[in-house]
């Protein structure tokens, strides 16, 4: 054989056993890595750091994957390559605000998951979330039971069984904090078949009967004048006016200058306003209840309770104006 037949042997067996060391080396990463690359089978000499890099993770990563707790690893071991329940494609998900009384274990509840799974879906550490915080959630998973309101009205809940103030803040667009301040709740403690308040009770606003006032105010003519005085048996001006409104439910200043004060302007006076004079000085010193007609009710210091006509001669001139009791 020649010298250059020789060389050709050499150079073929260097080549088969070339494609030979690629062959065992092809069937060991193989072997290693699922047909997908979803799992891979630690082996000797590996660490979290060789694997992530060589599969392009990083090491949290595939601790989140794996939900491990620390670095150490085994041979033998299969991790995950795939975030949880990927399997080669994207879950769809869903965007959670967390609100007030919010937990990772509610809101897995809620969303029919695992606080692991929302953890590693949102590559959280620890279990702490805070408010207005933004969370992946399991579209696919969420629960089909969030109680629809039983609204007694559009203004109210009625709590069922199984209800939470998070589930029915949830389940009506509210958040904890207003249903707890909307009924005057110093905890998250509910019944079944309490009725909570879903939005703030418009107060409304006292109105007077004007007829009533002026019936009653009727019954004590010819009363007395007292000073002082504020009861059925004697009453002076500011008294019988106080004693009156009382009995209406109203409540006025107790002399005539604070019911001035105390009372709104009006151009000119309806039934059941004050109308004003000034009889020992320049302001408001005497007070009476408009009856229409330009006659009032007061109690006069020489008449006691009685009905005048403004327009006569002392009571004309004296005249300051008309006031409205505010409600």
């Amino acid at each position: 054989m020649s010298s250059d037949d020789q060389e050709c042997v050499i150079l073929k067996k260097q080549f088969i056993m070339a494609l030979s060391s690629i062959g065992i080396l092809s069937v060991g990463i193989s072997h290693e890595t699922s047909a997908h690359e979803q799992t891979y089978k630690v082996q000797a000499g590996d660490s979290l750091w060789k694997i992530s890099s060589s599969h392009h993770l990083t090491v949290e990563q595939i601790l989140q994957y794996n939900h491990l707790t620390s670095s150490s690893i085994y041979i033998g071991q299969e991790l995950s390559l795939l975030e949880p329940h990927s399997h080669g494609g994207k879950q769809p998900i869903d965007l959670y605000t967390v609100k007030s009384g919010d937990s990772l274990s509610l809101i897995a509840k809620i969303y029919s998951t695992t606080v692991t799974e929302l953890k590693s879906i949102n590559h959280l550490n620890s279990d702490t979330i805070y408010i207005g915080q933004t969370l992946k959630v399991p579209s696919s998973s969420k629960i089909d039971s969030v109680a629809t309101p039983t609204t007694t009205s559009t203004q109210s809940y009625t709590v069922r069984a199984g209800d939470t103030l998070w589930k029915i803040a949830l389940s009506t667009g509210i958040s904890v904090t207003q249903l707890k301040a909307l009924n005057h709740l110093t905890s998250n403690t509910i019944k079944v078949g309490q009725v909570l308040n879903l939005t703030e009770k418009q107060s409304s606003q006292p109105t007077l009967n004007v007829d009533k006032l002026i019936t009653e105010a009727k019954k004590y003519i010819g009363v007395p004048y007292v000073w002082a005085g504020n009861t059925p048996s004697g009453f002076d001006c500011s008294g019988y006016l106080k004693y009156i409104f009382n009995t209406q439910g109203v409540t006025i200043p107790r002399t005539v200058a604070t019911i001035w004060e105390a009372t709104t302007p009006v151009t000119s006076p309806k039934k059941g306003d004050l109308v004003f004079f000034a009889t020992t000085s320049q302001g408001p010193s005497h007070a009476g209840i408009y009856l229409g007609d330009y006659k009032f009710i007061h109690a006069g210091s020489s008449t006691g309770v009685t009905i005048t006509d403004m327009n006569n001669t002392y009571w004309k001139p004296r005249y300051l104006g008309a006031r409205k009791v505010n409600m």
